[in-house]
């Protein structure tokens, strides 16, 4: 056990369209660092913020960094001090799991600083606490592939079964992140209690389609099962432009386009990088247009999961 320990988490899509709260993958080029160090002060003590546009809350029952670690501290080190610093690389309340990052590298660098060597399930456990402050739920179709990496399959949440899916090395994402915010828990509360039959036995076959088509390599199929039609039509309307934006990615050759999380950022999957910058590039112009600041990522499906970086 050190004195200190950074560790970073990566961004991350969750639904994936036809997938919701049971599908997510991770995300290059964009992630949240967390350093945890040892204190002389019992409890857990946020320190440094930065990297955010909106200030985020400093106490650690209110911050999604704070409770993995206090979680962690109550069951395996209690009268422990614990001080966390945090590094925002992805927006907040921007659809590309900023509030999981943060809980997860918070778990995994206080596990790495205390020396608990916890598998991987247990971290989980513990960044639900975090997430817990964004959603009001308990969910972890950005949680679990921002820990494993990869795509995630969530099986089951009683108890939490998360499965790993292959998916095509050649497998693209374009993310184009509109400069606002959509709380996360807002956009769960607009969404009815119930659906009609209709609509389930159709998410039921897209979502098996997806995963089907994952594993076989199927863009053909992948195509044709990424479609939402549980939280989509509902929560479209949050997001200015969102149908010209999907019109724009599939007129440049997705595979498929959809909102990330809950939004605001869409994403778009494609057969290769070029395919998946030029829709990047085409998404980004309907924003352009409008004079509507945005950010856009391009990355591999799949990237790696939370890891030590120092």
């Amino acid at each position: 056990m050190g004195n200190q320990a950074t560790a970073f988490a990566p961004a991350s899509v969750s639904n994936v369209s036809c997938g919701f709260d049971i599908m997510g993958f991770a995300l290059e080029g964009a992630g949240d660092t967390v350093t945890a160090r040892l204190s002389g002060s019992p409890g857990v003590r946020i320190g440094r913020i930065t990297g955010c546009r909106s200030p985020l809350p400093r106490e650690a029952s209110a911050n999604t960094a704070g409770p993995p670690v206090v979680a962690l501290l109550h069951e395996y080190a209690p009268g422990a001090g614990v001080e966390i610093d945090i590094h925002k690389g992805i927006p907040v309340c921007g659809g590309i799991g900023s509030s999981a990052a943060s809980a997860v590298a918070a778990a995994v660098a206080a596990d790495a600083l205390l020396g608990t060597a916890l598998p991987r399930e247990k971290l989980l456990e513990l960044a639900v606490e975090g997430e817990k402050i964004a959603s009001g739920a308990v969910h972890v179709d950005n949680l679990s592939p921002c820990l494993w990496g990869g795509f995630v399959l969530v099986r089951g949440y009683r108890p939490v079964d998360v499965v790993s899916v292959s998916v095509p090395f050649s497998l693209w994402c374009a993310v184009v992140s509109p400069q606002i915010e959509i709380k996360t828990d807002h956009a769960r509360k607009i969404l009815p209690k119930s659906f009609p039959l209709d609509d389930v036995i159709t998410q039921t076959g897209n979502a098996a389609g997806l995963i089907a088509g994952l594993i076989t390599g199927d863009f053909s199929l992948i195509s044709r099962s990424l479609h939402d039609v549980i939280a989509e039509p509902v929560r479209q309307h949050l997001i200015p432009g969102y149908a010209l934006m999907k019109e724009a990615a599939l007129a440049h050759g997705a595979l498929g386009c959809g909102i990330s999380g809950s939004g605001p950022s869409l994403f778009a999957l494609a057969s290769s990088r070029s395919a998946a910058e030029a829709i990047a590039s085409a998404m980004g112009d309907v924003l352009r247009e409008t004079g509507s600041p945005y950010a856009t990522l391009v990355s591999r499906v799949g990237a790696g999961g939370a890891r030590i970086i120092s």
